[in-house]
């Protein structure tokens, strides 16, 4: 026996162009990188007609044409959601895989329900056929990006070449599977009755989409996992940085001392115009190196020296007005990383900057209505990059390895329940942090207090 007993009849073509239309509405707005507003519509409005007549052009092929026909409507899917997304190519195969699936799964379970409900009088196009196909449609469509906007809402999709290779492989096998039936009832995974062939269909659709939800799930917590090694990884760094200096600056600091009672009973003893401004250069030298910052906070100043000797050697000024004790509260090491991690950052976009003149830092820590409140501004040249959900790109090459330290001063601040934004007008780079103050100190969260 090679045949389906009270088969029923295929599923609209109709239908099957708007479970796909549906499933590429999901997932553009469960994304973040979508194109402006108005060409995202136009581009759903013009792909919901070719997705119809996609569809009814396959219905006039020959079944030999069937895989070529789905391949061409799997094209047209992929089409839409390039063009209304903002999505590298891989990135997109990726969220195609899970469009298909969830398409196949829409309507695959409403045309099974409405076989089953529908009276053999009736037609689909009465009143409650269409208003089955619309709650369910839209049912299922909700539901998934209900769900999906967990996964692809927040941040970037960047999901690794392996995992979009799984999730191609799990769509594939999936929509084979599901259609075992309907090419031989020859098997011992195949159907032998229409509804059960539907049901069968239905459920490892379902069994699909749930595992490539469970693959993304597990590739975002990879990638958060992997996201808070490095900005941990990068605060220690930044806090053995900080001792280093400390020590150097304490030393610096006691030479500079000796130095100076060394001078006073050199110019004692040599009396030539000459030799005396020599003597004056050398002891202008020395007081710099000697100099601290002085805040309030004793990590704070040791940051803030460090990076002032480095904006000298490096032709940059920089500016500090701060009120260290407001830092009450922070560890040590959030303060190194905190401070550590801007102004690095406004130093290395500085020695981007040619003209000398133009090469500023102005640092501000002050409160303000039970806030503390962090500034740091410097002016750049080079083009910032922006991505589309509002973050900073890095400009360096090897993005994998970079990109972390605007990512470690926004982990400071929600650990504090704070914020931070970042802001760029008239070649001036703006970076604020705003922390909440609970009695004079700044107050970690339960969640993180421990990290």
């Amino acid at each position: 026996m090679n045949q389906i007993l009270n088969a029923l009849p295929d599923i609209p073509r109709l239908y099957t162009a708007i479970s796909e239309w549906v499933a590429c509405l999901v997932y553009l707005m469960s994304i973040s990188c979508r194109k402006p507003p108005k060409r995202t519509i136009t581009v759903l409005v013009v792909g919901l007609g070719v997705l119809i007549g996609v569809q009814y052009w396959a219905g006039s092929l020959p079944i030999a044409f069937w895989i070529f026909s789905m391949c061409v409507a799997v094209a047209c899917m992929y089409s839409i959601i390039m063009l209304a997304s903002s999505m590298q190519a891989l990135t997109g195969a990726y969220v195609l895989a899970r469009a298909f699936v969830l398409a196949e799964l829409i309507a695959s379970l409403h045309w099974q329900i409405d076989s089953f409900l529908r009276p053999p009088t009736s037609t689909i196009h009465a009143p409650a056929s269409i208003a089955l196909l619309v709650a369910i449609y839209g049912g299922c469509g909700f539901l998934a990006w209900w769900g999906e906007r967990r996964n692809f809402g927040v941040g970037d999709i960047d999901p690794p070449g392996r995992s979009v290779f799984i999730a191609a492989t799990i769509s594939v096998v999936t929509f084979a599977m599901s259609n075992l039936s309907f090419v031989s009832t020859n098997t011992p995974f195949s159907g032998r009755v229409g509804l059960e062939v539907f049901y069968i269909r239905t459920l490892v659709d379902l069994c699909g989409f749930a595992l490539l939800y469970a693959q993304q799930e597990q590739v975002r917590e990879n990638q958060a996992s992997a996201e808070l090694a490095s900005i941990n990884a990068r605060a220690y760094s930044q806090h053995r940085e900080y001792m280093r200096s400390k020590e150097n600056l304490e030393a610096m600091g006691r030479l500079a001392h000796d130095l100076k009672h060394q001078i006073a009973a050199l110019r004692t003893e040599i009396d030539p115009e000459r030799q005396s401004r020599n003597f004056e250069e050398l002891e202008a030298s020395i007081q710099r190196y000697g100099s601290q910052q002085h805040t309030g906070n004793p990590v704070l100043d040791v940051v803030l020296s460090t990076k002032e000797r480095i904006c000298a050697d490096s032709g940059i000024t920089l500016t500090v007005v701060a009120d260290g004790s407001l830092l009450a509260g922070m560890t040590p090491i959030d303060v190194s990383t905190l401070f550590g991690n801007a102004l690095d950052n406004a130093i290395e976009a500085l020695k981007k900057v040619d003209n000398p003149d133009r090469r500023l830092i102005k640092v501000a820590l002050f409160s303000r209505d039970r806030f503390a409140v962090l500034q740091i501004d410097n002016t750049y040249a080079s083009h910032l990059n922006w991505k589309a959900n509002g973050e900073l790109a890095t400009t360096k090459r090897d993005n994998v390895l970079h990109g972390y330290g605007v990512k470690s001063i926004r982990h400071i601040a929600h650990k504090y329940q704070g914020e931070m934004t970042l802001r760029a007008k008239d070649h001036w780079f703006h970076l604020c942090v705003l922390l909440p103050m609970v009695n004079g100190q700044l107050k970690p969260t339960a969640a993180s207090a421990t990290l």
